[in-house]
């Protein structure tokens, strides 16, 4: 049977468009859907862009093994195509004696996850490097930076364009329908709304990931994942940047935690916090400054009042509740939901960013296995 491409992906941020890139450059017909204007508008846009070196997740979990996977893959992608980035290195900081056993926890899980570098710090020693730091102890991962996420995207648009394939924005998809010898017809919206046919479906939307599977005819209602919308703030200081390293405290449940990082315009931003939402709001409270004021001088108790300032916020495609404990990324193909040639992306939260490339080759070896 003939096909109008051989594949589709729906959603054109980091991970789609890396798994667009991933199929065409096995030589298949590639074809990317996005529903905003422009690429990378939605969780792709509102983080911290910042390069995980891997050290939190569970040993042998899909974050784990993608994260380092995909940071190694990224920072050659990175180099090979010139977008702005910066390898500065990361300090987990125990601010007093009874922090100490859980960044010595996130040692030994980053080392079984084969993160390269690791180095323990005394106070002493974590100050030599950032002075005005408060640290009992520390851990130090050289691999860790911060980069241009939108120039990043731009580079896997190209590629997949170079390769022969097309990133369509401002086309939301509709439904899609198996057809009785394979693939699937595609209906789109939009000004330019169609119905086209495709071998291979690839669903990467993010907030919407739950939403897009449900209009796949024949998708399994009960394995789709419930979702939850975890919204993060950030506040930026009106200032000089106090610290070139990013400082991350311990980890808070379900997240990362309120973090420093200079980004690469040299200016400090600080965040994101994590509150659960119903919808997709993306204010920032200014009354929230007092809470992170006193969050940040924990590590830094030089920060002067009254210098943070709202930036903005972002929403994380969670697959659990507050208190709930946090699962895995999901890449759900046949063997999960019953639909053959079709890959469903559920919960792709941080380090989804950093891990982009690994998920795209994953889901590339998935669905071209036989």
């Amino acid at each position: 049977m003939s096909f109008d491409f051989d594949a589709v992906v729906v959603g054109a941020g980091a991970v789609g468009l890396a798994c667009g890139r991933s199929l065409a450059a096995r030589g298949l017909s590639v074809l990317v859907l996005e529903k905003g204007p422009h690429i990378g508008q939605g969780v792709s846009s509102r983080n911290s862009e910042v390069i995980h070196g891997g050290l939190y997740y569970p040993t042998g979990s899909l974050k784990a093994r993608f994260c380092v996977q995909g940071r190694r893959l990224l920072y050659a992608f990175l180099d090979s195509h010139k977008v702005d980035h910066r390898r500065c290195g990361k300090l987990v900081v125990a601010t007093d004696e009874a922090e100490v056993p859980r960044i010595e926890t996130i040692f030994e899980l980053a080392t079984a996850n084969e993160v390269e570098g690791l180095e323990h710090l005394t106070g002493a020693q974590a100050r030599a490097l950032e002075p005005g730091l408060n640290a009992h102890a520390a851990i130090l991962s050289p691999e860790s930076g911060v980069f241009d996420s939108h120039g990043y995207m731009l580079a896997l648009q190209a590629e997949i364009e170079d390769a022969g394939g097309s990133v369509v924005v401002s086309t939301p998809f509709e439904r899609a329908e198996p057809l009785p010898g394979g693939g699937f017809t595609v209906a789109t919206g939009g000004e330019g709304g169609t119905t086209l046919t495709t071998r291979l479906l690839v669903t990467a939307a993010g907030l919407g990931a739950q939403g897009v599977a449900a209009r796949i005819e024949g998708y399994p209602a009960d394995r789709i994942p419930a979702g939850h919308f975890g919204k993060g703030v950030y506040f930026r200081l009106a200032g000089k940047a106090p610290f070139e390293r990013l400082i991350y405290p311990p980890p808070i449940p379900g997240a990362l935690g309120t973090h420093y990082r200079k980004d690469l315009g040299g200016q400090a931003v600080f965040g994101p916090d994590l509150a659960y939402v119903e919808s997709e709001d993306y204010s920032v409270d200014a009354g929230k400054a007092a809470e992170f004021e006193r969050y940040i001088r924990r590590f830094w108790p030089g920060l002067p009042d009254g210098a943070l300032t709202p930036d903005y916020a972002g929403i994380r495609p969670k697959l659990h509740g507050p208190r709930e404990p946090q699962p895995d990324f999901q890449l759900r193909g046949r063997d999960d939901h019953g639909v053959d040639g079709l890959m469903a992306l559920f919960g792709i939260e941080s380090p989804g960013l950093t891990s982009s490339l690994a998920i795209g080759e994953a889901v590339a070896d998935d669905l071209l296995h036989d």
